[in-house]
């Protein structure tokens, strides 16, 4: 495998994860209240508890997106 493939591939998996996380973030400011409500069914949980736990799941998510797919892709493009 060459240096090309792999910032290609570092690069769609950058951007695809970002999507995705934009995604999420959008559902969870939008649609938040009906994942609640869906959540709540399963867990005993309140609304602070699960906002906190998005929080840290959408913050979590972005920092090993940037770890593990945008900094590899950088430093390839430094690299290259």
């Amino acid at each position: 495998m060459d240096v090309s493939t792999l910032r290609l591939f570092f690069f769609w998996c950058a951007l695809l994860n970002y999507l995705a996380l934009g995604a999420m973030a959008a559902v969870f400011v939008f649609a938040g209240d009906r994942i609640f409500a869906l959540h709540r069914r399963w867990f005993a949980l309140d609304r602070d508890v699960f906002d906190v736990a998005m929080y840290f799941f959408l913050g979590f998510y972005k920092l090993f997106v940037f770890v593990f797919c945008l900094v590899p892709w950088i430093a390839l493009l430094i690299a290259g």
